[in-house]
């Protein structure tokens, strides 16, 4: 919400604003401002509706490439009772934004299943909807090799396939260049991308949070994989789908070695490969007491499990923006160089550092002359009139650059106004 306003503004991510955010969730994110502004309500209603399209077009591409022996609106309910695994997977975030198309990508990796002949639009749409993903959360790089090898051994690509392929993942991201190009920014969103992998890991929730309450799902998951890989034959079409799903999950997986916010809302990605096997143990135990259970339990009881869960544990309470009725420093642009940005609920942005991690990690760097004068050419142009410098970095800042502290005022510890 935050980088969206600022955004507005006119000024660009990692040429004016050091975000840790994919560039195609940040200019979605400036949409949404320019249209709603800090409307809470409407991050919470477009991410339902981003959260509905997935459910509807996934449960599409099931019945359509007759993944199951019957078509069955059950993977829409399992979906939509997956969603209410954490709350915040409920609102709008780049995960969310990202996996939409990721759930594209396999769609279309579904058809390559069941055609009988080489299909380029398919091929095309399947690399662009992956560099999109990357676009909207660069931690789904991870997908790259999962487009490619699926594409290879499961799919059968043929030269002209994979390139084709790779051409269309290509495309979003060279449109992002010249943007960036055009704008006189690509130098530092070059800089900037490879230090979003680098920045240090913030655990907001804890693998044992996920692992209790995703526990019964996971066991659903495996005995579903039983039954379906083990205990029932399958079509050769349907082995490809459920080779495709497993290594979906394990993409999924190792996407997490590139996250640097562990919190819940980036597991949206192993949904629909979830809602996959969970739905292979309901087709095929149909009767007795223990599906019915097993039904009521994973339907109602994982989103009420979960609410109860998260009101009474929170790992890190820092996850949580600390509620403020009013700002000490009303109307004023500000700058907080550290984790507490509880002031922003009633301030705007008035600097380039909007992530922390990203932002300490940028300024601890090693800098010549011309990227000495890009830093201070930055504060210059934004003048923030209030900075709150909570971990001493703006104090490092001024050692460097002696020619702000003309310009700032320290009238108590970590409190920089603008003179």
């Amino acid at each position: 919400m935050i980088l969206g306003e600022r955004l507005g503004e006119g000024f660009f991510l990692y040429q004016d604003i050091i975000d840790d955010t994919g560039p195609l969730s940040a200019g979605f994110f400036t949409f949404v401002d320019l249209i709603f502004g800090r409307s809470h309500l409407a991050y919470e209603l477009i991410g339902r509706l981003f959260i509905l399209f997935q459910i509807i077009y996934w449960n599409t591409i099931l019945i359509k490439y007759r993944v199951f022996d019957e078509n069955t609106y059950l993977p829409a309910i399992i979906m939509a009772a997956l969603f209410h695994f954490s709350f915040d997977m409920l609102s709008l975030n780049p995960a969310l934004l990202g996996s939409t198309f990721l759930i594209l990508a396999l769609g279309q990796l579904f058809s390559q299943t069941v055609l009988q002949k080489e299909t380029s639009e398919s091929t095309l749409l399947i690399g662009i909807y992956a560099g999109l993903a990357a676009g909207f959360h660069p931690s789904y790089i991870m997908f790259l090799p999962y487009m490619i090898f699926t594409g290879i051994a499961i799919s059968g690509f043929s030269f002209r396939q994979l390139m084709l392929s790779l051409v269309g993942y290509t495309l979003p991201i060279l449109l992002i260049s010249v943007f960036y190009y055009w704008n006189d920014g690509l130098q530092e969103a070059i800089d900037i991308w490879p230090l979003i992998f680098r920045s240090s890991k913030v655990v907001f929730q804890s693998y044992l949070s996920w692992l209790i309450i995703g526990a019964f799902p996971i066991i659903l998951s495996f005995i579903g994989y039983f039954f379906s890989a083990v205990l029932k034959g399958s079509t050769i079409n349907q082995q490809k789908q459920r080779q495709l799903i497993i290594l979906w999950l394990i993409a999924a997986g190792l996407q997490f070695l590139f996250i640097k916010k562990q919190a819940a809302f980036q597991l949206v990605i192993f949904l629909p490969g979830l809602t996959y096997l969970i739905t292979q143990f309901f087709l095929h135990m149909k009767r007795g007491l223990i599906p019915k259970l097993a039904f009521y339990l994973l339907i109602l009881g994982l989103p009420g499990f979960s609410w109860w869960f998260w009101q009474s544990n929170v790992d890190n309470p820092s996850y949580f923006v600390s509620e403020q009725e009013a700002s000490s420093y009303p109307s004023k642009n500000i700058l907080i160089m550290g984790p507490d940005i509880s002031e922003y609920q009633q301030t705007k942005l008035g600097g380039p550092f909007l992530n922390y991690q990203l932002s300490r990690l940028y300024l601890d760097q090693d800098r010549d002359l011309s990227e000495k004068a890009r830093l201070y050419q930055m504060f210059q142009n934004q003048k923030p009139e209030v900075i709150l410098d909570q971990e001493g970095l703006f104090q490092a800042i001024l050692r460097d650059f002696p020619e702000l502290s003309r310009h700032y005022s320290n009238p108590k510890n970590g409190v920089y106004l603008l003179k």
